[in-house]
């Protein structure tokens, strides 16, 4: 198991990983601020949280309701 994990290339994981850390918190910010949103919010929630990189992607692209 050790073995394995020194061969994961963390140079290229980790920048990944803080990002979609960033991308899910500052989504579930704005998700909160937000009052309307392109159907409900809960569903959001689940998909920012559980859908991993393209969840934040696809609430900044499609969830956010346009004035």
């Amino acid at each position: 198991m050790m073995e394995e994990l020194s061969a994961v290339p963390w140079a290229v994981i980790a920048p990944l990983l803080v990002v979609q850390f960033i991308l899910v918190i500052v989504a579930l910010v704005d998700l909160r601020k937000i009052h309307a949103t392109n159907g409900p919010k809960i569903l959001w929630v689940f998909i920012i949280l559980f859908v991993s990189l393209f969840g934040p992607i696809a609430y900044f692209i499609v969830g956010r309701k346009q004035s």
